[in-house]
């Protein structure tokens, strides 16, 4: 546990709840008046929380999420306190022995955000053209590269993905998107039904199916295979795989 963890908790009891691919840890803090939850990430690590305070303060205006209670950094690494919302992430163990209630769960909850947020009054993008602009920055300093992809698109050089990646399809739908609609984001209560989400780091406009791409993705790593057209009739849309591949791609290339 980070020393500043420590600190921050001021003699509380802390539980390590997440650890992600780059080194950030998320902690539960025992509160007698609510639930806390620190996030902290290692300077150095692509892991940037100062973005997320501004989504999540823009996104309370329309929608029950994470309040932002405190953040700071030092030379250590940055952390970010919020106050929970009620649910537990929908990869924990009961969730995963439910895949079908889980999955359920993960696309209303989308839905219902893409149908909250407003996309109008939204001041945060998150189109393909935005996140290209990162990717070509990205290939420019030879930070691609097939080893760090899924194994759908290792076979492509990075010349090749970015040119594809270059020509993005029509938009579907623009909406407010998560950003990481990965299944753990999704807080789950105990009645089956969706009660929050969580990692608002990249948040803005985008294609519907910027998220639903990863959104259904992640149900192969969560829950195996066969779940990803009861996320789509949970949200209410047909499949689109060429707006799915193209997405998925995006992603492996990183913004």
């Amino acid at each position: 546990m980070p020393a500043r963890v420590r600190t921050l908790a001021r003699g509380r009891a802390v539980t390590p709840v997440w650890r992600n691919q780059l080194g950030g840890l998320t902690f539960e803090v025992q509160s007698d008046a609510r639930r806390e939850f620190i996030k902290w990430a290692p300077t150095g690590s692509d892991t940037a929380l100062k973005p997320e305070i501004a989504r999540l303060r823009w996104a309370a205006s329309y929608m029950d999420v994470p309040k932002v209670l405190d953040y700071g950094s030092d030379d250590a690494g940055t952390w970010l306190i919020t106050e929970g919302v009620p649910g537990y992430n929908a990869v924990c163990d009961r969730w995963k022995a439910e895949p079908k209630t889980a999955v359920i769960a993960i696309g209303e909850g989308l839905r219902a955000l893409h149908d909250t947020l407003p996309v109008n009054e939204c001041p945060f993008s998150w189109t393909a053209e935005t996140r290209l602009a990162e990717v070509h920055r990205l290939a420019a300093q030879g930070r691609l590269g097939p080893a760090h992809w899924h194994p759908e698109h290792q076979a492509l050089d990075v010349r090749t993905a970015v040119q594809i990646a270059d020509q993005p399809p029509p938009i579907d739908k623009l909406v407010v998107c998560h950003g990481d609609a990965c299944a753990p984001n999704t807080l789950i209560g105990d009645d089956g039904n969706w009660t929050g989400h969580v990692d608002f780091g990249s948040l803005g406009v985008a294609d519907r199916w910027a998220d639903l791409a990863i959104a259904t993705w992640s149900t192969q790593w969560n829950y195996g295979p066969g779940w990803e057209r009861r996320l789509l009739d949970a949200y209410g849309i047909d499949p689109d795989p060429i707006r799915t591949a193209y997405y998925r791609l995006l992603w492996d290339l990183g913004p």
